[in-house]
């Protein structure tokens, strides 16, 4: 892990990471470093750069449930409480802005900086609720045209980067890596999308792929 003072430039355009970028530090992960564990003290806060998080608990049997995966522009390691309930880790090379809470809780008040926590707040809450959603109302496969159409609104282009692992996936999406990659392979022969190896791909069918995410 590498430390380096954030430079005065802004990496975003909102208030708040403007903020975190005068009071933080910038600091590079490698692929799968751990950012924060589960139930370490939520003393910091993190402003995804570059690359890409996903969040992990481990169950008491030894299972792995992923919580989520954050992008360019998500904050990571909001809690309501004092300890995180999730690990982070870096799922590819990463650069996140990094700031203590007890220094974004001094900006309180400022309208702006108040509004894009609760923006990120707000994402935080939409995210947990589709999640639930998918874990415990969808097929196997409308759970993984779901998360394949997910990637491809946030990313908008006709190639879409996977950042994450067909375990990853399975982790997250309730199954196991047997029914995933099944499923991919599923959409795949029905020329709803097509993949450029494991980790990217395009929507061939995006009526196809929208009725079977709704």
């Amino acid at each position: 892990m590498t430390l380096a003072y954030a430079p005065s430039a802004p990496v975003g355009i909102t208030a708040l990471s403007e903020v975190m970028e005068r009071l933080g530090l910038r600091m590079n992960f490698a692929k799968d470093e751990e950012i924060f564990c589960q139930d370490e003290e939520a003393d910091l806060t993190y402003l995804v750069v570059s690359g890409a998080v996903r969040t992990t608990r481990l169950l008491s049997d030894g299972r792995r449930q992923v919580g989520s995966f954050y992008y360019p522009g998500d904050l990571v390691g909001l809690e309501t409480g004092d300890i995180h309930r999730f690990s982070a880790e870096a799922l590819s090379d990463s650069l996140l802005l990094v700031v203590k809470r007890s220094a974004l809780k001094a900006f309180a008040g400022d309208e702006a900086v108040d509004r894009a926590i609760w923006e990120a707040t707000r994402r935080e809450l939409e995210r947990t609720q589709e999640h639930l959603l998918v874990l415990g109302r969808k097929t196997a496969c409308e759970k993984v045209a779901s998360f394949l159409m997910d990637l491809a609104e946030r990313e908008g282009g006709e190639q879409i980067s996977l950042p994450m692992g067909r375990q990853d996936m399975a982790d997250y999406l309730g199954l196991t890596i047997e029914t995933v990659s099944r499923m991919l392979t599923q959409l795949q022969g029905a020329s709803v999308v097509e993949f450029d190896g494991c980790r990217r791909f395009r929507v061939k069918r995006w009526d196809a792929l929208e009725r079977l995410a709704e």
